[in-house]
């Protein structure tokens, strides 16, 4: 039997968006942990997407992800695996890399891997923007939720919340200090990242302290960045 307009139930529904391109850096020059100690030398804090996931299920009714990865490195792949594994829809795309030239002035200060052709000596950019794919993808898929939920600072996306705070949509942006100040000012709720550090980061050991034998690895298994 079909219901009557006044009996339906309104829910309101809330889609989380993770451009985890900007989110896997949060927290990389951190050097405290969620409990304000000091991380030792050899830790570092790193996205952890079991985390991540569970924290975006606590009010989020879809959870996209949304991550480039590197054709040349296959062990990064498994971040993709594991973000599928933990409940999102995942977007993905390879890592295009960008040719930079070098000036000398730049030959002193990089950072990168030096490589060389007839042209001169260059580096490689890794570039992966999730902002047309995001974007597209509210925008076809805005009449299903009635919050939009952005992990991420980047400005590209402030267009984006604009045009969704016109077609009365909620927003929520969810970022580093690092956040556009527009974007910021258009958020319904923002969250510093800072807030949620126990919620989404977990501690990853880079190289083993003087005194063990080995290195034990991430307390709960997580991801770091994949440079």
């Amino acid at each position: 039997m079909n219901k009557s307009k006044s009996e339906i139930i309104y829910r309101h529904q809330i889609w989380s968006f993770v451009d985890y391109g900007n989110v896997n850096y949060w927290y990389d020059k951190d050097r405290r942990r969620a409990d304000d100690i000091e991380l030792l030398k050899n830790q570092k804090l790193i996205i952890d997407i079991e985390k991540l996931a569970g924290f975006a299920s606590l009010f989020s009714d879809q959870k996209r992800f949304y991550y480039g990865w590197n054709n040349r490195k296959k062990s990064n792949w498994h971040i993709a695996i594991k973000a599928e594994k933990y409940g999102f829809i995942k977007v993905t795309k390879p890592i295009q890399f960008i040719k930079h030239y070098l000036t000398e002035a730049e030959l002193d200060n990089n950072s990168f891997t030096l490589k060389e052709s007839l042209s001169g000596k260059y580096i490689e950019i890794p570039k992966s923007n999730f902002d047309v794919e995001v974007s597209v993808d509210a925008l076809r898929l805005m009449d299903k939720f009635d919050t939009f939920c952005l992990f991420s600072g980047d400005s590209d996306f402030t267009y984006l919340a604009q045009y969704l705070k016109r077609k009365g949509k909620k927003i929520i942006i969810i970022a580093s200090r690092q956040v556009f100040h527009t974007l910021k000012n258009l958020a319904d709720l923002y969250i510093n990242a800072q807030i949620i550090k126990s919620d989404i980061a977990s501690i990853k050991e880079t190289a083993p302290l003087a005194r063990r034998g080995l290195d034990i690895g991430s307390v709960s298994d997580g991801q770091g960045s994949q440079k």
